[in-house]
């Protein structure tokens, strides 16, 4: 099966990226900021929404993979 250029959760993760670096760069310009100071808030905000999101969305056989490999751990290690 072919897959997408862009995933559904990818397309989402980004667009939810865009939308929380244009929320900080345009309140930074409404405090009185420059235009660089603006330009630059919103591409932090950007760059560090994409992870937040990424794992705030995370798929769900991911989870289920994560907490097995987890609990697989745990009991090496109560052996």
């Amino acid at each position: 099966m072919d897959r997408p250029l862009l995933s559904l959760r990818t397309t989402l993760v980004l667009l939810l990226a865009l939308l929380a670096g244009a929320a900080a760069g345009g309140l930074t310009a409404l405090a009185g900021e420059g235009t660089p100071r603006s330009l630059l808030a919103g591409l932090a905000a950007a760059g560090l929404a994409v992870p937040f999101f990424n794992r705030l969305i995370d798929t769900e056989d991911g989870g289920r993979r994560q907490r097995a490999e987890a609990g697989a751990r745990e009991g090496e290690r109560n052996g």
